[in-house]
Formats: C-alpha cells, structure tokens, sequence
C-alpha cells in the first residue's frame, strides 16, 4: 500500500491553499492592529492569546466527536468558519471586531484539526505515517510561504495597503474550503467495546501532552516575534519577507524530520527542536542586530517544523486507530490551551520588562529539552 493516498494528497492541496491565506494575513496582523487600528501591544498577545485559546477548545471537543463518525462534513464547517473569520478582519476598523474575526478564523482551525488529520493517516500503515504528516505539514507550510510572498506584491504594487491585502487573503481560502469536495470519506473505525468509548489513550500519549502543556506555557504566540523584528527596525514589508523566510525554513525540514520518525527515537528529534527554539529565543532577546535576528529567524523555523510534523506523527504512532481523533484533538488542545496563557502573559509584560519574555522561555525549553533527551521523567516514550 503506498503511503501517498488520495486524500493524503487532496488534504495537502487544501491546507496549501488555506496556509496561504492564513500566513498571507498573519504576519501584517500586529502592524494592522497596532498601526492601523490603534491598538496597545498588549491586544497583541490577547488577540493570539485568545485565539488559540478558541481554537483549543474545539480540537478537544472536534477531536473527540469525530472518532467514529464522518470526518469530511466537520472538516468542511471548519474551513468554512476560517474563511469567515478572514473576512471580519478585512472588515475590522476597530480592533475587537477584528478580535472576534481572529477568533472565528482560529475556531474553524480548532474544528477542522484533528478530524483531518486523523483522516488523512487512516489508509496508511502506521510505519509510513511520519512521512505522511512530514508530506503533509511541508505542503501546508508551503503555502505559508507563497502567502506572505503575495502580500509582499499586494503591499508594494498597493502602496502598502494592508486592507487590500485581507481581502485578497479571501480568495485561497475560498479555494481551501472548494477544495474539500474531492476529499474521500472513508468509512471511520467503529469504537469497540466499553473500554474505547471511556477514553482510554495510551499512557505514553497523556504523558507526552502533560510534558507539551506545559512547554506550551512559554511558547507564545509567533505574532510577538514578528511584533519584536518591527521593533528593532524592520519595515512592514521586510517583517512580511521574513516570516516568509521562517515558513521556507519550516517547509524545507517538515518532511525529512517526520521521515524521521519512522526511524529512531523520537523525543530526541523532538529535544533537538526545543534546544533550536532556545537558541532563537535567547539570541533574540540578547541582540537587535537585523542581520543576527535573521540567522535566528531561520534556526525557529527548525524547531517549527519539528513541533508540528513530529508532534503530530508522534501521536498518530501512539494511538490505536478507532481514537486518532480523540488523540490529535488531546495533544493539539491542550497545547493551544496552554499557548493562550503564554500570549497574555508574554502580551502583559512585553512593554514592562523588553526582551525578558523571549529570554524566560528559551531557558524554560532547555530544561523540558533535557528531560525530553534523557527521559528523566520516566515516561516511557516509544522508540
């Protein structure tokens, strides 16, 4: 059986599509609120804080629903709810409607999530399913990079019209959501038994969404990033070329590193991750240097590209098949969860205390890549 299944590929078109969208919006979104609406900092982190926090909520609830049920009409209404949640942005001239776009926008990720991903590694071996999500998240990042590329070309042919740029995020999503017609539904695994409608997950998965939650707690969200390279001198315009640079980066390593989890262990890729989102936070707490932040900006998208192609391969090894939802929705949610503590408190003290957010959580990954790396926890991790 090959691993490259129909719906392996349909979904890949379809989250290039809405990656597109999504990342062609998301790095002009603090300058838009801040710039444009006049928005304190602080709503930055709020705004992403809150965001994730919506789209937290549903992966769990989504997640659990979908396991033995038809995955393609949930993941439908998910993309759907993101597109409308796009266009309340273009149509914000105050920042809480736009608030409530970035909501509704991240409530339809939260919908769509596990339920997707569940169904695109149900036709394949589970020896094969690292490459699967690795070839997945490359093709969704790939999309991250062409969006912000156009919104380079939207800002410099529109003389720098962030407005004109939301709009036209409008129309890959639209696709995103046409796209999803030519998904397979296959028939989902029927739960068997009393024990499998309780919820019992391997204690190895709820060990390792323990372990991430609370590294979550720290990892706040990229808009705080991209909001600290315009503080220290970038443009708009070279802010939207960067984050195009960190989606390449995370787009070029995704496929290679969930590859890699089909053959060695996989909390050591995972640690090595985490000690390259220290190094990025640290380095960029420690220097306004452009061309050093640059260099830094690259190392994160390693740890990106390992946070989501491995983290989600993980989980698809671990779980039985009749609970892939229930597990993807766990580990996504609470990590989510947990992202929308670190975006308010990192929003809070961003002006009080300068870079010490960026400093605290590079320090905070080191350890949890060290209790990753030697298994001090005693977690059992599969190898």
């Amino acid at each position: 059986m090959t691993w490259r299944t129909r719906n392996l590929k349909t979904l890949s078109a379809v989250s290039f599509a809405q990656d597109a969208a999504s990342e062609l919006l998301y790095p002009i979104l603090p300058i838009f609120l801040t710039v444009t609406l006049g928005a304190p900092v602080v709503v930055v982190g709020l705004v992403e804080g809150l965001a994730e926090g919506a789209a937290a909520i549903t992966k769990l609830i989504a997640g659990r629903i979908s396991d033995g049920r038809a995955r393609k009409p949930i993941i439908f209404v998910g993309y759907l709810l993101a597109g409308i949640g796009k266009l309340l942005v273009a149509l914000a001239f105050i920042w809480p409607v736009a608030l409530l776009g970035r909501v509704v926008d991240r409530l339809g990720k939260g919908v769509r999530g596990a339920p997707r991903d569940a169904l695109l590694v149900m036709d394949i071996p589970v020896e094969n399913r690292g490459k699967a999500i690795g070839f997945h998240r490359a093709a969704d990042t790939a999309g991250a990079v062409v969006g912000p590329l156009l919104g380079l070309l939207i800002i410099h042919f529109a003389d720098g019209s962030l407005r004109l740029a939301l709009w036209i995020a409008l129309i890959p999503a639209g696709l995103s959501v046409f796209f999803i017609k030519f998904v397979k539904e296959s028939e989902p695994p029927k739960r068997g038994g009393d024990s499998a409608v309780s919820g019992a997950l391997p204690a190895e998965l709820k060990r390792l969404v323990l372990l991430m939650g609370l590294f979550g707690l720290v990892n706040f969200p990229d808009a705080l990033i991209l909001l600290h390279l315009y503080q220290i001198g970038f443009s708009t315009f070279a802010v939207v070329a960067l984050y195009a640079l960190f989606n390449f980066s995370y787009a070029l390593l995704a496929y290679p590193l969930g590859a890699l989890t089909d053959r060695i262990p996989k909390h050591r890729i995972f640690a090595g991750g985490l000690i390259a989102f220290a190094i990025a936070y640290i380095g960029l707490s420690l220097t306004n240097s452009q061309g050093i932040s640059i260099l830094l900006l690259l190392v994160y998208g390693g740890f990106a590209a390992c946070n989501d192609a491995v983290g989600k391969s993980w989980v698809a090894k671990i779980a039985p098949n009749d609970r892939q939802g229930s597990a993807q929705g766990l580990f996504q949610g609470v990590s989510g969860g947990a992202i929308l503590i670190a975006g308010i408190w990192a929003g809070l003290s961003w002006g009080e205390f300068g870079n010490l957010p960026l400093f605290i959580s590079g320090v905070v990954a080191i350890f949890v890549a060290i209790a990753l790396w030697r298994d001090i926890l005693k977690t059992g991790l599969p190898q």
